[in-house]
């Protein structure tokens, strides 16, 4: 069928393996603990889903895994080859003078968005959050210039001091403002086939949570136009943890969590990778119809996934500590039936392979 992916083979039978590609219009749970090939894996699915339909992908990339899938492998058989470079695929970068650059309008953030960056309370810090609502509402859409010195200009006490706030933090300084520019919610909004947001080349953590804020705060924000997406954060750990500690990252969680539990219905369907299922916020966690498991040896985490996922069958989860590199248990909506599978060889450059043992 058309709307059948390819993905490998079914380790039962050595028969052809498939997800449903309608069934992507759930939330997915990728797991596999380091050295199980999770990162591999998923690439084989992206690029069918490249291959055989129309949905965009938007990647949250925090390790630059997939900032390569614009790149066809010189082995890939040439007529998928042909179709993938065919794709129009964005891929921007955090490392500057690499590619299209990564840039976000800080104007255009939603304003709770642009307080957790500057660290500012809305009752504790209510003078300054206030002085923000008000050069925001004459600044959006206008600014092309940094912040800072229209700031410092003004003659305002309150902006002179959210300047020197964004100069304390470092924040002015960052590479990531696009200002006036066109940036990344630009870029999703011409719905390429595929944007990979490469986070891995910032120098703080901070400046990739707030670009991935931002692109998650722009999807919602133009949710009622209801364009199907499939939303993959690679490492989700590292934006929706149960452990948030910043005003940034417990509002880049809150935004996770709010889009797992009603973004499907808006066409924004997340698919989630990490290593084990305790790493990530269990309220994102419990929203994900889908499950994709590769090797995973801890018994706790496997209980843990039981509990969660009561669609895979226990015998096949059992097996998961056995899995060799490459094997995957699906299950879920996406899965004809629950099947473990060796997935199929990637067409694309892999971003972030291991580092080889170099020989005599």
């Amino acid at each position: 069928m058309a709307s059948d992916l390819p993905i490998g083979t079914q380790l039962s039978s050595a028969e052809p393996a498939v997800l449903r590609a309608p069934r992507l219009n759930r939330h997915t749970f990728w797991c596999g603990q380091s050295g199980s090939g999770k990162t591999y894996a998923l690439g084989v699915l992206l690029e069918q889903v490249l291959l055989n339909t129309r949905l965009p992908i938007v990647v949250l990339d925090p390790n630059s895994d997939f900032v390569h899938l614009d790149t066809v492998r010189d082995d890939a058989p040439d007529a998928q080859a042909g179709q993938l470079r065919d794709r129009e695929i964005r891929v921007l970068h955090s490392v500057p003078g690499r590619g299209e650059p990564l840039k976000v309008r800080f104007m255009d953030m939603d304003i709770r968005s642009r307080a957790a960056v500057l660290e500012l309370d809305p009752v504790i810090d209510a003078e300054e959050f206030n002085a923000m609502l008000r050069f925001g509402s004459a600044l959006i859409s206008e600014l092309d210039e940094p912040l800072v010195p229209w700031l410092r200009a003004s003659g305002d006490l309150m902006f002179s001091r959210i300047a020197t706030r964004l100069e304390n933090l470092g924040v002015a300084d960052w590479d990531l403002w696009a200002w006036g520019a066109s940036d990344v919610n630009d870029v999703v909004s011409e719905q390429p086939d595929a944007t990979v947001v490469d986070l891995g080349g910032f120098d703080t953590p901070r400046q990739a949570q707030t670009a991935a804020l931002a692109v998650l705060d722009g999807l919602w924000a133009r949710r009622d136009e209801r364009v199907g997406r499939l939303v993959v954060i690679d490492e989700a750990h590292n934006l929706c943890s149960p452990d948030a500690a910043t005003p940034l990252e417990r509002l880049l969680t809150k935004r996770i969590v709010q889009i797992a539990a009603e973004g499907r219905k808006y066409g924004i369907w997340l698919l989630l990778s990490t290593q084990r299922p305790s790493k990530l916020h269990p309220n994102a966690l419990s929203q994900c119809d889908n499950l994709a498991l590769m090797k995973m040896s801890s018994t706790r985490d496997l209980e843990e996934l039981a509990q969660v996922f009561g669609y895979a069958p226990s015998d096949l989860l059992e097996r998961s500590p056995q899995f060799t590199r490459g094997q995957v248990l699906f299950a879920g909506g996406f899965a004809p039936e629950p099947q473990i599978v060796q997935m199929g060889a990637r067409l694309t450059r892999e971003g972030g392979s291991d580092v080889a043992i170099p020989l005599r």
